[in-house]
């Protein structure tokens, strides 16, 4: 027990669990469909609106550069006021900018809704997991973490066909609109079922780091926009935002080293387990970028398929992760984080490899059985991961704790878009991918994947390395807040 943990005193009785687990799923699931049932509506919203391509990317861009840079300093804030009435202002939030999305009149007021949107969606992420910490048994973390994996993709896997459904019937206005019944009821269940906010006593209560956060926010912001303008080039502008987001970083940095109560305690990154945590999560979240941003090229370009085929051949994927979650979930409670993290990242250096070559061999039987094989080991993964980096973290830091995991994912998936993009247009060889004769996609895909490979592998060897630290510095246990305890 922390000194946090003795000096707060529940304020209500432990409500249940399964009402509590209904609350936070349903939070993940709304995020999660925030993003994904947007993208299908592009061609609509820039035919209604009458935007170019580059204009109407925004929708997107606008929801997840406010998760990107803000989750790290709303589950700090969280922290601070309380959890639970932060993350009932986040849902409240979110469900009322659907609402300003769905009846706006005019497509700057769009952007903007969307971005704050992105901002209760980066408090319901941020936040949920932190409450897994707070309100769930121990020895249930992981059957936890797993359903919400298992909700975030089902939220993934039917926001395409939910959004094309909506749209093909009352219009793109629906996208956001439908988000509106499931937030109140999301609303409705955590304002109800959640656990009160604790009284620290005998304490003055933290300060909320302003300067730390908006450097945060602006490094964060810079490194986004370097890897997702330039639709696949890498100018100067990109080269800027990067000498700004390193430049905010050391800024912030100073900052975090001389303020009283910062935004995130710098000495928190002498625990090995945390930093190879983030690491292999954000490395990992690379990898599997490289599966959303190839693979629809591969099996148009390389293999032939139809869009409907595309489209049904990539739903795999999120299907097996809607199904899988909760049973790694299981996995991780019954045999321990730390074996189930090195045999997930086991599991999804043997699915890159199949990438690399099944396909070549077998088509589209060899890609589906290539899918199956990394797609568990990433749930195995995320499971054990995000049950290892929030076990034992000191409470007033779990928020925190959730937003650095969170946000590590998020810079993985970012990085991932426009690295492995890089990689795969350049193993192609060809001056557009889009154009690209099927042998040199075959080419590329191989050449992608043998480098998703070496990436698990990286991860791996972090993961072990980390996990070795972690138990030699177990004398005195460290605290996920970097103090040390008994």
């Amino acid at each position: 027990m922390t000194a946090t943990d003795t000096a707060m005193a529940p304020a209500a009785p432990a409500p249940s669990l399964r009402w509590v687990l209904a609350s936070l799923s349903l939070s993940m699931l709304l995020s999660s469909l925030g993003t994904s049932s947007a993208n299908v509506a592009l061609p609509a919203l820039a035919d209604a609106f009458g935007a170019s391509f580059q204009a109407v990317q925004w929708v997107v861009l606008a929801y997840l550069l406010a998760i990107t840079t803000l989750i790290v300093s709303v589950g700090r804030l969280g922290d601070i006021v309380g959890r639970r009435r932060l993350l009932v202002a986040g849902i409240a939030l979110f469900t009322a900018a659907s609402v300003i999305c769905g009846l706006t009149p005019g497509f700057a007021l769009l952007i903007a809704a969307r971005a704050v949107q992105g901002i209760g969606a980066a408090i319901m992420m941020a936040l949920t997991m932190a409450f897994v910490g707070e309100a769930v048994p121990k020895a249930r973390t992981g059957s936890a973490m797993g359903l919400l994996g298992t909700m975030s993709a089902v939220g993934t896997a039917l926001g395409p066909s939910l959004g094309g459904a909506l749209i093909a019937g009352p219009g793109w206005r629906a996208i956001f609109l439908v988000n509106v019944p499931l937030g109140l009821a999301v609303l409705f269940l955590a304002h109800r079922h959640l656990p009160a906010d604790r009284k620290a006593e005998g304490r003055a209560p933290a300060r909320f780091d302003v300067p730390g956060t908006l450097l945060l926010a602006l490094s964060l912001g810079a490194y986004a926009l370097a890897m997702t303008m330039g639709r696949g080039s890498f100018g100067m502008l990109n080269i800027a935002l990067l000498a700004a987001a390193a430049l905010g970083l050391g800024l912030f940095l100073l900052v975090e080293a001389r303020v009283t109560s910062p935004l995130i305690r710098l000495s928190m990154f002498r625990d090995p387990g945390l930093n190879a945590g983030l690491a292999t999560n954000a490395l990992v979240s690379t990898v599997m970028m490289a599966t959303l941003v190839v693979g629809p090229f591969y099996l148009s370009r390389g293999l032939g398929l139809d869009a409907a085929l595309v489209g049904l051949v990539m739903s795999i994927g999120p299907v097996i992760s809607a199904f899988g979650g909760v049973v790694a979930g299981r996995i991780v409670d019954r045999l321990g984080a730390a074996a189930i993290v090195v045999a997930g990242l086991v599991a999804m250096t043997a699915g890159c490899l199949a990438l690399a070559v099944l396909p070549g061999l077998a088509g589209v039987a060899g890609y589906i059985a290539a899918i199956a094989l990394l797609t568990p080991g990433y749930q195995l993964f995320q499971a054990a991961n995000n049950t290892a980096v929030m076990t034992d973290v000191a409470a007033d830091r779990r928020g925190v704790v959730s937003g650095l995991l969170n946000l590590s994912r998020n810079l993985g998936l970012v990085t991932g878009a426009s690295v492995m993009g890089a990689v795969f247009a350049s193993a192609t060889a060809a001056a557009d991918i889009a154009t690209a004769a099927p042998a040199a996609v075959a080419t590329g895909m191989q050449v992608t994947f043998a480098v998703a490979g070496v990436l698990t592998v990286v991860a791996l060897a972090i993961g072990v390395a980390g996990g070795k630290l972690a138990k030699r510095r177990e004398g005195p246990k460290m605290g996920r807040d970097g103090s040390s305890r008994a």
